[in-house]
């Protein structure tokens, strides 16, 4: 007997996937289905979901939409791009907004409507925003269920065709009443409870054994969540006589992490697996290059490389072993890999060796499907340890793409026409959210280098603007004050993002070595060599250890640090600090440390002679994703 689901239409979000994970948390079960697909796929389902997409409904090349299913008689939930759709149907008018919206806004429902999916909910709420267009007109038959300051047919219902369109990303845990009204949505379609955790991990062994097929499996397992979860689960499949793991140290490693990755392993009674120091050959494989893409998949490339010669190595038979990697499903959708999505950065694991790879059908991927926080839960499920399952993410690539680089001749006359236009643009922003004695002593400025964002479900690589404020009372250590609190300086972060084409970060300077001035700080010739890994290491170390021995390690998502080529000479380096919360990758928030804890952090990193400046990155994602490159 087939499951009742809710369908969920991928019009390219990056989000889009989030929607089904939700439901499916919630007890619904759903799945995933191209916007041009057949009416045969709505056997059984109950709810349709429109997502949302990187295109504008108004491009010339826009994901193929089967006008058909408007024309069903079921429940129909657009989101964002499927806001569009849905208003577009019905002869509403779609265009770009007065205002763009990203992050966080209010949304108010209206007194005078009723909605069935804002049952229980009250009526100003915390929404999530990432959109530059806007409904201009509504659909026939539709009314206003909630507007915000920027957006004023943020929310429609139309109840005789059972169709309702929102703005706001409800799928996203910045929209705190999202599952509230998704659990209203699945009533209205009258689901019932069909899918648990149970059901997952069973689907997902039961898919191992059948992808195996008699066969032994080899996992790149590079000791974060994702790869060592998939290790368990492949293990529990299979058993231990048929994997394999591959620990490779690529020279991208934190300090000491090889090591304690093993013994962590060990400690849990791990003994398949095996290490291979490959430093000198990632090294080598990116040796001169500056572009983020290239870099990526050069290390991506590379594990292919190494795999190879392990398996030579092993003398093990290629026919009988499959390739295993603990991919999830936001690296597929970053890495555009989905047909309507958009590619904001390729991941090490979405590379042209593995496509080839998988096309052949020789890769295993058991939580593609999955998200960071439904991982964690399917590791706990299996009886790992919180050392294990709850350690920050740590990516293939490493510290490797923690390292910008600069070849010293690549800036062009774009880029200065580009950075002038920003300093522009962060002059004219109106940032009013610090009392007046602040703002008197607030610098703005932007940096010399760039780095990636997603705006819109689109990729930007754009400047970050940095605000600095130094008084006269400020000590003459180097050190900088912060004014106000996270509030404040989120709301002057997403002030300048929201409204600058060329800006999508907003930094918090925190040091500056006394004696250098700004004049001073000039980007580098730099690239990611041993010299620059070896100093980054020390100074996230620096920041681990901090956080680990004040508890904060457990309170945040992750912690990168990130080692720029903007510096007073050569060998020195300025540093940012990057602490994010998030639940699944897909959105987070700056997280605001303690000021006792981020002061015995800069003084620790203060001390070290090649620091000359050190940043906070205090953005959201979106606007700028969790690394810089």
């Amino acid at each position: 007997m087939s499951r009742s689901k809710i369908v969920v239409l991928d019009f390219g979000s990056q989000y889009a996937h989030l929607i089904a994970k939700r439901f499916r948390m919630l007890g619904y079960y759903s799945e995933i289905a191209l916007p041009s697909t057949d009416l045969s796929v709505f056997e059984n389902c109950r709810g349709i979901v429109f997502s949302g997409g990187p295109s504008s409904v108004y491009d010339e090349k826009v994901p193929e939409f089967n006008s058909e299913i408007l024309n069903l008689d079921i429940p129909i939930l657009g989101l964002c791009y499927g806001h569009y759709i849905v208003q577009l149907g019905y002869n509403g008018k779609v265009g770009k907004a007065e205002t763009g919206e990203f992050g966080f806004a209010e949304l108010n429902l209206n007194p005078d409507v009723k909605c069935p999916l804002f049952e229980g909910i009250e009526p100003k709420q915390q929404v999530w925003m990432s959109h530059q267009d806007g409904v201009l007109a509504l659909g026939e038959g539709f009314e206003v269920v909630g507007s915000t300051k920027d957006c004023p047919f943020a929310a429609t219902q139309n109840l005789a065709k059972k169709r309702f369109s929102l703005q706001c990303h409800c799928e996203v845990k910045d929209t705190p009443c999202g599952n509230q009204i998704f659990e209203n949505f699945a009533n209205f379609c009258g689901m019932e409870k069909n899918w648990d955790q149970d059901t997952v991990l069973n689907v997902i062994l039961e898919g191992i054994k059948k992808d195996a097929a008699g066969r032994n499996v080899l996992l790149f397992l590079s000791g974060g969540v994702d790869s060592t979860i998939t290790f368990a689960l492949l293990n529990k499949a299979l058993g231990q006589d048929r994997v394999l793991g591959l620990h490779i140290d690529n020279g991208f490693m934190r300090k000491n992490e090889s090591a304690n990755v093993a013994e962590a392993y060990r400690k849990f009674g791990f003994n398949n697996f095996i290490v291979e120091d490959a430093s000198e050959s990632f090294l080598k494989a990116i040796s001169g290059l500056t572009d983020p893409q290239k870099k990526r998949m050069a290390v991506g490339e590379n594990f292919i490389t190494v795999r190879n010669e392990v398996v030579a190595k092993q003398h093990l038979d290629e026919s009988q072993w499959l390739l295993a990697q603990g991919t999830l499903y936001p690296d597929i959708i970053e890495s555009g890999g989905t047909k309507n999505s958009n590619t904001i950065k390729t991941h090490h694991n979405r590379v042209q060796g593995i496509q080839e790879l998988i096309a052949k059908g020789l890769i295993i991927e058991p939580i593609r499907d999955l998200y960071k926080d439904e991982v964690r839960a399917i590791g706990k499920k299996l009886g790992l340890s919180d050392e294990l399952v709850m350690r920050h993410p740590f990516p293939g690539p490493g510290l490797s793409i923690n390292v910008l680089c600069n070849d010293g001749k690549s800036w062009t006359d774009k880029d200065e026409e580009e950075f002038r236009a920003a300093k522009k643009e962060l002059e004219e922003v109106k940032i009013d959210q610090f009392c007046e004695k602040c703002s008197k002593t607030m610098i703005r400025s932007v940096l010399p280098v760039r780095s990636v964002g997603v705006q819109g479900d689109f990729r930007t690589y754009r400047f970050p603007a940095v605000l600095s404020f130094k008084e006269e009372t400020s000590d003459s250590e180097g050190f900088f004050h912060v004014p106000g609190k996270r509030e404040k300086v989120e709301a002057a972060s997403s002030a300048i993002t929201n409204s600058a084409k060329y800006l999508n970060r907003t930094l918090i300077k925190l040091y500056q070595k006394p004696g250098i001035k700004d004049a001073d700080l000039k980007l580098q010739e730099g690239y990611c060599d041993r010299q620059r890994l070896d100093q980054l290491r020390e100074v996230d170390n620096i920041v681990l250890t901090e956080l680990h021995k004040t508890g904060w390690y457990n309170k945040i998502f992750q912690h990168l640090t990130i080692d720029l080529p903007y510096a007073s000479c050569k060998n020195h380096a300025s540093f940012v600090l990057r602490p994010v919360c998030s639940e699944d990758v897909m959105t987070a928030r700056f997280a605001w440390i303690d000021s006792e804890v981020m002061d015995s952090i800069l003084k620790q990193i203060a001390s070290l002679e090649f620091v000359d400046t050190v940043y906070f990155d205090a953005t959201n994602k979106p606007p700028a994703t969790f690394g810089w490159e």
